[in-house]
């Protein structure tokens, strides 16, 4: 998927990631999903905490269930430089020109599911809003983007996400509680 090299060339940029490794239970219809999402081999995704001040972009996709909104993310194409593909995929979700800042969170994880399980890597990144409109280009995977802030992101639209029964926005869910730990304790 992304090679050792491409990641330690983003180490060097952006800093040393907390890694993480987990076992995720997912339903049968969630590792479907996953599974039509691989093309060309694809195992991965970014997730951009994409920051304008105090004020975090948050996107919703068509599927959501009513009050559920996610920091955006999305897959560096095969051959494609991964700081241009996290920089396009900020850009098709939400519209804006981003500027990546930090390595934040590599999560390793093992969807697992009562039909199989996938490996999947989550590479979370935060990044500075620096140009554009917070309003989606990619309007068929992305229905709506929002500014909030961390208190709205950890309150009622966390609440949404874990009401909602499923077990990938809960795995969303802890993506951004184990982000929002690592930008708020003091950096070692």
């Amino acid at each position: 998927d992304i090679s050792t090299a491409v990641l330690r060339s983003i180490e060097q940029r952006y800093g040393k990631p907390k890694v993480v490794r987990l076992r995720w239970r997912i339903t049968d219809d969630e590792l479907a999903m996953i599974k039509a999402s691989q093309k060309d081999g694809r195992a991965h995704d970014v997730t951009l905490f994409i920051f304008r001040g105090k004020k975090l972009a948050v996107i919703r996709k068509p599927n959501h269930p009513k009050g559920v909104y996610r920091a955006p993310s999305g897959a560096v194409k095969r051959g494609e430089d991964f700081e241009a593909g996290a920089l396009r995929e900020a850009y098709e979700e939400t519209g804006l020109r981003v500027q990546l800042q930090r390595y934040l969170l590599r999560v390793r994880v093992k969807f697992v599911a009562p039909s199989g399980s996938v490996d999947w890597t989550t590479h979370v990144f935060t990044a500075k809003a620096v140009g554009g409109r917070l309003k989606p280009v990619d309007i068929h995977e992305i229905e709506k983007a929002r500014w909030v802030t961390l208190d709205e992101l950890q309150g009622e639209i966390r609440d949404a996400m874990l009401s909602s029964g499923r077990s990938l926005l809960r795995y969303r869910v802890w993506l951004t509680d184990k982000a929002i730990s690592l930008l708020t304790s003091p950096q070692t």
